[in-house]
């Protein structure tokens, strides 16, 4: 039997109302000032071309002006009808009769969603760099504050060297402003257009597609029509980014977990980024942590979704039907654990006293003693590590510390690994095992000297400073070219 063609005549089934239009109507408030703008830019270009005559144009573009001003809550959206562009024709169709037909020449559905989508995304991640640069900036200045704060740098929980608390900070400045980069490279694969692209061959109505794309502020046109309506390789860039984004965030909020313990006790979040125990009244969780190493799980568990769902075939709807909701969304997750993570290093009370006590009671100076061993004695590193690891078996098992070691302690331990002793007996080591010396010495390029580091803030802070600009530069962009086709229509339509 063939099969027939042409639309169903019958109601669509329950189940695919529940399944499949309640998910889209779902990401309809998202969508839904791009839509609106996508349609204005469309009846303009077919207008212009003489395809949509002056009368309905006019009826449909004034329609569009109010529909943009009601916020998308109060649009009548219901998946009973379909998704958002069905719901969109049935209402204007109730307005406007057989002028809202016109909508539909040349574009297809998925045209509209797909401007529509990058329109709401190239905001979201102007918005997303904007929060980035600002915690940056926080860390930086955090960074600087404690550019002298002594403490044991750690590696698998423990103690590895000496380091300082505005050395260790900025390792969470620098991927931010990686990220930043990223995401501005990103909003320039976003800000290109598919408008006229038609189904996947182009269209004879709308020769001129750059009309489309300058109306709507973008930069260009996505040259191939099949491509342009059926990419998902940029989308999958932005999960990635959102992810690595909220990775990085996730591994200080891990950190500055354990340190807030009374097991560390190096660091005290503020109050505000707390939740006390409903139980417990000694206990005061650092909540806001657990949301960022949450969010972290979310948004990795969003971009394995979508590399999912996009190795279908090519030109299949569901590529792109859950991708509506999810690359948004992930965006708008990224900056809110970005700008609460920013919150947190703003108000963080760092406790130097505390570090510098745990950074006395442990051997973190071992390598720096390792060289000196190795440079002072005329033997090779690996002799010197296995002399210095002996000492400090022994400093440990007798309850001392790493600044407790002594030269005589070397010599008996160089004589149980070499069958010999180095002379070190009666030498003055303080300055080799003074945590503060050794950290001065870090002054190579990132190292953690203090003056390196307040360097290294500065720099950070500019970069900051520069991402935010640029982010601001594109965001006024998208305004002006908004405001100047919103104002285009309202003269056009004007008596």
């Amino acid at each position: 039997m063939r099969q027939e063609a042409g639309p169903s005549s019958e109601a669509p089934a329950p189940e695919l109302i529940e399944s499949g239009f309640a998910l889209e109507i779902a990401d309809a408030p998202l969508l839904h000032g791009g839509l609106n703008l996508a349609d204005m830019a469309h009846v303009l270009a077919l207008s212009d071309r003489g395809v949509i005559p002056p009368d309905p144009a006019n009826r449909l573009m004034r329609l569009l002006l109010e529909v943009h001003a009601l916020p998308a809550e109060e649009f009548p959206y219901d998946p009973a009808f379909g998704e958002a562009y069905n719901c969109r024709e049935r209402f204007f169709t109730e307005r406007l009769g057989t002028d809202a037909g016109w909508l539909h020449a040349g574009r297809p559905r998925r045209e509209a969603g797909r401007v529509a989508l990058r329109l709401v995304l190239r905001r979201l991640i102007v918005g997303l760099i904007e929060d980035l640069a600002a915690f940056a900036r926080s860390v930086a200045e955090l960074s600087a504050m404690h550019a002298e704060t002594v403490m044991p740098d750690q590696t698998y929980l423990q103690q590895a060297q000496p380091s300082t608390f505005g050395h260790y900070s900025l390792t969470f400045a620098y991927p931010a402003l990686r990220d930043c980069e990223r995401l501005l490279l990103d909003v320039g694969w976003v800000n290109r257009s598919p408008g006229g692209a038609g189904c996947v061959n182009g269209s004879r109505l709308l020769l001129d597609r750059d009309l489309v794309a300058g109306l709507l502020g973008f930069d260009s046109v996505i040259t191939h029509t099949r491509d342009a309506m059926w990419q998902t390789d940029g989308l999958v860039d932005l999960l990635a980014t959102t992810a690595g984004v909220a990775t990085n965030l996730s591994k200080l909020a891990e950190d500055l977990e354990i340190w807030d313990s009374q097991e560390f006790d190096f660091v005290e979040l503020a109050g505000p980024y707390t939740r006390a125990s409903v139980l417990m009244p000694q206990k005061r969780n650092p909540y806001s942590l657990s949301i960022v190493r949450g969010a972290a799980g979310i948004l990795i568990g969003r971009l394995a979704g979508l590399l999912a769902v996009v190795k279908t075939p090519s030109a299949r709807s569901d590529n792109l039907i859950f991708a509506y909701g999810e690359v948004p969304r992930s965006l708008e997750l990224a900056g809110k654990v970005a700008r609460l993570m920013g919150g947190v290093v703003a108000s963080l009370h760092v406790k130097p006293e505390r570090m510098w006590e745990s950074l006395l009671a442990g051997f973190s100076q071992a390598t720096d003693l390792a060289e000196f061993v190795m440079q002072s004695c005329d033997v090779d590193y690996r002799s010197a590590y296995l002399i210095v690891g002996a000492a400090v078996r022994r400093a440990s098992a007798e309850g001392q510390r790493g600044v407790d070691v002594t030269g005589e302690m070397l010599d008996a331990a160089a004589h149980e690994q070499l069958g010999r002793r180095l002379g070190l007996a009666g030498r003055d080591l303080s300055e080799v095992l003074d945590p503060r010396a050794i950290v001065l010495t870090r002054a190579l390029p990132g190292g953690a000297a203090p003056s390196v580091v307040r360097q290294m803030a500065a720099e950070c802070k500019a970069e900051a400073s520069q991402a935010h600009a640029a982010a601001e530069e594109r965001r006024q962009h998208f305004d002006l070219a908004e405001g100047r086709l919103l104002e285009t229509v309202r003269q056009r339509v004007s008596p």
